[in-house]
């Protein structure tokens, strides 16, 4: 490619993502070339992926101005955390937007001095990160990048949703408020206007989904915040209760070590063991977060608390009843 074109090319992005949107006759001006050119300029920057749109309302073309990022001074061990998080994951495990992630990684590993990158490449080697095995995530990208537009916007929504509560696929017609990668996977909470209150969809189960080009009027600020309050992850039932549970010396140390819950409170016991208490919103999500302790825990309170383990580990007992051992 020619230095002239070069230079051409650098000028039209400068002038695009200057705030102003301009005409292919304006731009024509400023670079002194044909329209002709100017078309085969903007392809140009098309093949480049650089992202310049076409604003109807003014008949013009424009880059968002905050595309290029400014350039930012990080030191070895901040180069090396992202290099890590980027790029040194297990394969079973995810975290959201990894592709994305990745790309960055490498035009920041591409940016670094050489010594530098080297050292690093070395250190990276010798490390990894594993994580929680993620849910299948095809498609789930781009689900993101729309419904993360359709957030700012607050543009209304209608959804095809695999419901594996009800069974069946729902119709809906939603207000997307949060995006939330939750452990494995990506989950949307949205008011769902037939049944006139938040609901928590997975995006993995997101058969179809259209973005209105209505908007919808801009809910209370917290109102995603009060909605999860007191759920034990994110998911409330609307009744609260005050959990006591009683864990052996075994996992004392394992589970006090954690924030599992804002309310938590753990109190040592003589014997190595500990007193764990929150209060919380629903029992099904803590249910199987206390199974998973099997017999090292036993639920003081509430009854209701104790009734639900018992009655599961009740079915599981009668899963093995007359094998042989």
């Amino acid at each position: 490619m020619r230095v002239s074109r070069v230079h051409r090319l650098l000028r039209m992005i400068t002038l695009m993502q200057a705030g102003e949107t301009l005409t292919v006759q304006e731009l024509a001006a400023e670079l002194q070339v044909s329209r002709r050119t100017v078309f085969r300029d903007l392809n140009m920057l098309e093949m480049a992926h650089i992202p310049y749109y076409f604003d109807r309302e003014r008949n013009g073309y424009r880059i968002n101005r905050h595309f290029f990022l400014p350039p930012v001074n990080l030191d070895l061990t901040e180069a090396l955390s992202i290099l890590l998080m980027a790029t040194r994951q297990s394969p079973a495990g995810a975290l959201p937007w990894r592709r994305q992630a990745y790309r960055a990684a490498m035009k920041l590993e591409s940016a670094l001095p050489a010594g530098v990158r080297e050292h690093i490449g070395s250190v990276l080697q010798r490390m990894e990160v594993r994580l929680p095995a993620a849910a299948k995530s095809e498609g789930v990208d781009d689900l993101v990048d729309r419904l993360t537009d359709a957030i700012g916007r607050r543009r209304v929504c209608q959804i095809v949703y695999l419901s594996f509560y009800e069974g069946r696929q729902l119709r809906e017609k939603i207000h997307p408020l949060r995006l939330l990668f939750l452990q494995r996977a990506w989950y949307l909470l949205a008011w769902s206007v037939r049944e006139d209150v938040i609901r928590t969809y997975k995006l993995a189960r997101l058969k179809r989904l259209s973005v209105d080009g209505a908007a919808f009027a801009p809910p209370p600020a917290d109102v995603v915040d009060k909605h999860l309050a007191g759920a034990w992850s994110m998911i409330p039932e609307g009744r609260q209760y005050d959990i006591r549970l009683r864990f052996d010396r075994q996992v004392a140390g394992n589970v006090a070590e954690v924030l599992w819950h804002p309310t938590q409170e753990v109190v040592w016991r003589d014997d190595g063991s500990i007193d764990f208490s929150a209060h919380v919103d629903g029992l099904g999500e803590i249910t199987w977060w206390i199974l998973g302790y099997g017999d090292h825990v036993r639920v003081q309170g509430p009854p209701a608390m104790a009734r639900r383990i018992r009655d599961v580990a009740r079915r599981v007992v009668t899963f093995y009843d007359g094998q042989e051992a």
